[in-house]
């Protein structure tokens, strides 16, 4: 079941279902998915600020059977896709994976997850890729793709949050003196 699945995977479970959900928000011009995933996403996030040592889920969640031969070749796809990630990681910079540093980190993927949640042009992918790239240094320990991907998924944020209002006046201003 899902349940067993993340109970063996203890605060790793963390990482690979922030993963699991971050990949549809990888892919450009996608919208509506990656809305509905930041969902659950900014929900693991705020428990991981919180502290919880394994995802929590919903006990019909948790029961929900997973088809061992769909889950087979699920991974055999990602092995096959992602096998340079799982190349690059590394357990190193562990600190950065800790209880208190996952729970920072946790506290700062909960506002690229909300920008997720935004309808609008750009602002799913970055973010998205961020998200994945943390993940994936929680599944492995590492903290250097840890903070990498929370830098990224910060900084994309910041970017819009500056960039967005004024490429919008510039527009208007251009629109009204023409």
């Amino acid at each position: 079941t899902l349940g067993q699945l993340t109970d063996a995977m203890e605060e790793r479970a963390f990482g690979l279902m922030l993963l699991i959900l971050a990949i549809p928000c990888c892919l450009p011009f996608v919208y509506l998915l990656p809305q509905i995933v930041a969902v659950p996403m900014a929900l693991l996030v705020a428990q991981m600020a919180a502290g919880r040592s394994a995802p929590w889920l919903p006990e019909a969640l948790r029961n929900r059977r997973l088809p061992v031969q769909s889950f087979q070749g699920v991974m055999k796809r990602v092995r096959k896709w992602g096998g340079w990630l799982e190349r690059l990681t590394h357990r190193r910079l562990a600190s950065l994976t800790n209880t208190l540093a996952a729970r920072i980190m946790g506290a700062l993927l909960v506002v690229p997850c909300l920008s997720i949640l935004l309808p609008l042009p750009l602002t799913n992918t970055v973010p998205g890729i961020g998200v994945a790239v943390a993940s994936a240094g929680l599944i492995e320990r590492d903290g250097l793709f840890v903070v990498a991907g929370v830098v990224v998924a910060l900084a994309w944020v910041a970017l819009l949050l500056i960039g967005g209002p004024t490429l919008i006046y510039l527009l208007v201003d251009t629109l009204l003196n023409r």
